[in-house]
């Protein structure tokens, strides 16, 4: 067995972007933190998530990311499975945050994309069915 256990993401604000977070998964925690240099740039640090799955913060980021809608080399999104998308999409707009870009929609999922505090595109889909070639289906 192989899955993901976390993304290293380099932010510019640790709280703004854990409120974008908090948002989306109220019921995932700050594991733990603290501070640090690395690559002799001072920095702060937290893991936000639950017991198998978080998120890593790091402050002192500089530059730009790269754009969302273009094709530079590099990130272009993360995307996690959702059970509720109208309930997400509340919070998220609750705590100040638009929906970037409607993703997908039909008889078997629908998906949102926002973009975090630092430029992250995050999408949020939520599947109807478990079957994986109807979630699956590509033309």
């Amino acid at each position: 067995m192989m899955r993901l256990e976390h993304l290293n993401l380099v932010v510019n604000d640790l709280e703004t972007t854990l409120k974008f977070y908090q948002a989306a998964f109220p019921h995932w925690k700050v594991r733990g933190g603290g501070e640090g240099e690395w690559h002799g740039v001072q920095r702060k640090w937290i893991h936000f998530g639950d017991d198998y799955n978080y998120l890593s913060f790091n402050d002192n980021g500089k530059g730009k990311i790269r754009p969302v809608e273009g094709y530079d080399l590099g990130f272009a999104h993360f995307a996690y499975v959702v059970t509720d998308l109208a309930s997400l999409n509340q919070r998220l707009i609750a705590a100040g945050f638009e929906i970037a870009i409607i993703g997908g929609k039909d008889a078997n999922y629908n998906s949102v994309y926002y973009i975090d505090p630092n430029g992250h595109e995050v999408e949020f889909v939520e599947y109807f069915t478990g079957i994986p070639s109807e979630r699956n289906f590509y033309l």
